[in-house]
Formats: C-alpha cells, sequence, structure tokens
C-alpha cells in the first residue's frame, strides 16, 4: 500500500505586502474638529501640546496647520482663519479642498466638542498605532531577510529599542529638536536646583561632602567609580544606591499626599551585579541598614540577648519596601543590559542605574570578540548611550591596572584605568576610592615583634590619620569642580558615612573649576 504524501508541517506567514495592502488607521473628522476648536480658542492648545505634536496627524496638511498654529501661539499672536489666511494662500495642497477657507471650514466642524483633550487623545492613538505597525513591518522584513547578516539578538535589540522609544516618546525614531526645547529643559533643571538651595539637583549620593561637589549624579551621565580590589568599590557603590532608593521612596511618599501618584510612577534603582549574587548584596544592605555585622549575619552569628536579629527583623522590613530592583546574572552582554535597562525603565520608572562592574561585560561586535580595547570602547559607548536614551545617570565600577601597587603613592590616577582609554573619555564623571590603611595593614609588623616599634615610629601617624578612614577622589568632573573628599569607613558593616567634621584632616584639597 502506497504511504500518503508528508504534508508541509510549516506555518505559511503573511507576506510584508498582504500587510501594506491595509489601510493605516486615522480619522480626519477626529483631525478637523480638533484643529477647528484650537482656531477658535487659542487656550485649548495649552491642554493637549505636552501629548499632541505635529507628526501625529495623518494628514499633511493637518501638520502644517498645527505647527502654524503652535508657532503663533508662541509668538505671543492669536491664530485664526483670518490671521493665518496669508500664510496658507499659496499652499498647493489645500487648493483643492478649499485654499485659505479651508481654515474657516475646520472651526465650522468643531461645534459642539467639549472635551478637547478626548478628540486629542484620539489623534494621538491613532499615531501610535500607525508607528507601531510601521515597526512591526520592519521587524517582519528583517526576520525574513535570509542574509543573515545581523544575529537574532541583535534584530531583538533593534526591535525593542524602537518599541521603548515609541511608549517613552511617542515616536519609534528621535529626530532633530529644537534648541528651546533644551534650554526649557536647562531652566526647569535650575529652577529645580535653585529650590535645593544650590546643595543637590541631580539623584543624591547620601553624603554630603559628594554631594556638595557633584549636584547629585545628573541625568545622561555616565560616572565610573573606579579602584584596586578590596578598596570598597561594591561596598560604596550599593551605600549610594540605598541612599537613592531611600531618597525615591521618601520623594514619592511626599508627593502622594497632595497628588494622585499610580505605585508606577514612583522612582526606583536598577542594580547589575555581574560578580556578586543578589542574596549576597541583600546581606550587605542588611548590614549597612542595621549596622550589624556582615560576617556574623552570614555566619548567623547573632547574640539574642541583644535583641540582634530582632533589629535584622527591623532592617529588613524598612529595605523590604525600598524601589530597588537586582540582576544578577553572569556574564551580561551590552545589548542585553541595555535590553533589561529599558524593561525597568518601561515597568518600574528605572531612575539610576549601578553596574558591578565594567569589565565583567560582554561586547558583541565581531571587532570586540578579537580585541579587548574595542570591546571596552564598545562597552563605554553602550553605558554613556543607555544613560542619554534612558536620560539617567549611569554608574558603573571599573578595576584598575596593577601599575598602581609599584608606586610609591598608591592613590590612583586616570592613566590607571584598565585595559582602553575610552572610559576615560566617555566617562563624565571618575571617581576613585583609596584607603590608605588598607596599604599600611599589610605593612605592618605582628604584634610583640621588634620590628613593630621601628614600624609605629616610622607609620604610626600615618595609621591613626588612615584608620576607618576612605579618600574619595575627583579625577575628572564634566561639569564641576575636581578634588578629593574624605567618607568614614566601617569594615564591619562594609557601610560608608559621612566624616565627622572634627575629624583630625586636611579636607581643602578641593581645586578651582
Amino acid at each position: 500500500m502506497a504511504m500518503p504524501a508528508k504534508k508541509n508541517t510549516l506555518k505559511q506567514v503573511p507576506s510584508s505586502n498582504s500587510l501594506d495592502q491595509r489601510q493605516l488607521p486615522y480619522n480626519i473628522e477626529a483631525e478637523q474638529a480638533l484643529l477647528g476648536a484650537i482656531l477658535i480658542d487659542n487656550e485649548a492648545i495649552n491642554k493637549i501640546s505636552d501629548m499632541l505634536l505635529a507628526e501625529h496627524f495623518y494628514e499633511p496638511v493637518h501638520t502644517r496647520i498645527y505647527k502654524a498654529i503652535h508657532n503663533f501661539i508662541e509668538r505671543g499672536l492669536i491664530a485664526s482663519p483670518v490671521t493665518l489666511k496669508s500664510q496658507f494662500d499659496s499652499d498647493e495642497a489645500l487648493k483643492d479642498i478649499g485654499g485659505a477657507g479651508y481654515l474657516a471650514k475646520l472651526t465650522g466642524l468643531s461645534a459642539g466638542i467639549l472635551n478637547i483633550k478626548h478628540y486629542a487623545q484620539i489623534v494621538y492613538d491613532l499615531a501610535i498605532a500607525r508607528n507601531l505597525i510601521t515597526i512591526g513591518q520592519d521587524i517582519v522584513n528583517d526576520a525574513f531577510d535570509n542574509n543573515l547578516k545581523e544575529p537574532a539578538a541583535s534584530q531583538i535589540e533593534k526591535a525593542e529599542h524602537k518599541l521603548f522609544n515609541l511608549a517613552s516618546e511617542g515616536s519609534s525614531d528621535k529626530n532633530f529638536g529644537h534648541l528651546k526645547n533644551s534650554l526649557t529643559d536647562a531652566i526647569k533643571r535650575a529652577e529645580f536646583a535653585l529650590k535645593q538651595k544650590g546643595e543637590v539637583s541631580g539623584v543624591p549620593t547620601g553624603f554630603m561632602d559628594l554631594d556638595r561637589m557633584l549636584g547629585g549624579m545628573h541625568d545622561s551621565d555616565m560616572l565610573i567609580l573606579a579602584g584596586r580590589p578590596s578598596m570598597g568599590k561594591t561596598a560604596l557603590a550599593m551605600n549610594i544606591a540605598l541612599n537613592a532608593a531611600k531618597a525615591f521612596r521618601a520623594e514619592f511618599n511626599e508627593h502622594k499626599k497632595t497628588e494622585n501618584l499610580s505605585p508606577s510612577e514612583q522612582k526606583s534603582v536598577g542594580v547589575f551585579s555581574l560578580e556578586m549574587s543578589a542574596e549576597q548584596l541583600a546581606s550587605r544592605l542588611l548590614s549597612m541598614q542595621t549596622g550589624l555585622n556582615s560576617n556574623n549575619i552570614r555566619r548567623g552569628r547573632l547574640d539574642q540577648k541583644k535583641g540582634e536579629f530582632d533589629l535584622l527583623i527591623e532592617g529588613n522590613k524598612e529595605l523590604y519596601e525600598l524601589p530597588m530592583y537586582i540582576d544578577d546574572t553572569p556574564a551580561l552582554s551590552i545589548s542585553a543590559i541595555r535590553t533589561r535597562a529599558r524593561r525597568l525603565k518601561r515597568k518600574h520608572n528605572l531612575a539610576f542605574l549601578v553596574i558591578d562592574y565594567l569589565q565583567l561585560i560582554r561586547g558583541v561586535s565581531e571587532a570586540a570578540s578579537s580585541n579587548r580595547v574595542q570591546e571596552v570602547s564598545e562597552i563605554t559607548q553602550g553605558l554613556k548611550a543607555i544613560a542619554k536614551e534612558l536620560n539617567i545617570p549611569v554608574l558603573a565600577l571599573s578595576q584598575l591596572s596593577r601599575q598602581v601597587e609599584g608606586r610609591d603613592d598608591k592613590r590612583p590616577q586616570l592613566s590607571d584605568l584598565r585595559e582602553s582609554g575610552s572610559i576615560e573619555q566617555d566617562a563624565d564623571i571618575v571617581i576613585f576610592i583609596y584607603r590608605e590603611q588598607y596599604y599600611l595593614e599589610r605593612t605592618r609588623p605582628s604584634d610583640g615583634t621588634p620590628e613593630l616599634q621601628a614600624w609605629m615610629e616610622k607609620n604610626g601617624e600615618k595609621w591613626m590619620q588612615s584608620k576607618n578612614k576612605a579618600e574619595i577622589i575627583i579625577s575628572k568632573h564634566r561639569n564641576g569642580p575636581i578634588g578629593n573628599k574624605f567618607l568614614m569607613f566601617d569594615s564591619n558593616t562594609t557601610g560608608f558615612n559621612n566624616l565627622d567634621e572634627s575629624y583630625p584632616i586636611n579636607n581643602n584639597s578641593e581645586s578651582p573649576f
């Protein structure tokens, strides 16, 4: 008996051509009524201008009319069919629909509009739908491309980038913006800084001296925190992340008293920990919060008589509500970090990102896989791109080369940044952490030995001055001063604190801007 022919079980996907034949969604009547309402009452544009842009109109003529109305109102002029007539008398596209008289027709079509926001929402939603269709067609066309010049991961990255821009900005492609928009943002930031009495206008680090010098960590800035192993890079970064999360929580609770805010509007902190597990970081945060020895927490050496476990539970409750998210996936690529950061921005309003640490990130290009310097350059450029795209400060930790150990003065310098000059080049701020106590401890003879007395005579004063002290060296600051500040370091909790002003150090090392 002959066997039946085997059927092809592959699902047939409609070609992109069939998508192109469908009519894009639009509503000309809603556009006409909206424009007519603005021509009748120019104040109405203030209710919708934050949401609706000229490019959201489907009809090109309506795009030009909306731009003209907007320009007239911004110049303090009245925008009406009479005042706009001369501007559209020679418009070829208007001739077939009545010429400049079409403007007067629009006012008639707006009769009965009570809620202009409703019509603006219709126009906006349809524009987003058209953008989604365009993005979908691009995704399909890229996927059908048999050249395979672009790996699948890169295609997903590109698609998610377009979708993120569409979700956050209303347009899948950013373009030139007028200087006036940037000036408005600059004035708003200056006004906010003025209200903060000139101290912190960005995301606070939680350390007074650092915040005074940096003014907080600003949106779109990439900060590098570098140091040799065991200097306390991760500890300081987690301290800053903890302080920022507390500040975001306090800010949200304060605004919630007077505004109807949803939980998704609360700003959050994201941490990519490529070296330590999320559980290890959580233990460190508990130690910082409670003041309990981090090693004792890990080993369960808590004194019940002193109520240390109860203190741990209270600390856990306080940390539990903080808007902080940790991803401890190892060996992430820069494209994966970008993709996950976008998701966190979209879902939890990411406002500050920490990455521990830069040298553990992988590049994705072919050139990066064969050349470490090019790979680090790709990574630093990617981190800066994340900061600009998401409009958040990004703090990335970095290891220093061993050449530091060969110098008498082991304070780090910009030239010590490991593997690539692009770290220094792409960073807006470069911060080094240096603890002299760490190096002195490794040369100190054992107690009871005859060498100890000679060592104390030579290093005793430096030893006392450096105990529990960390020097924070700001070596590059694109928009402000450089200099040195000092923090108190508690090795028991791996926590940092503001240094007591009575501490015997010279803290006047700030250089002029």
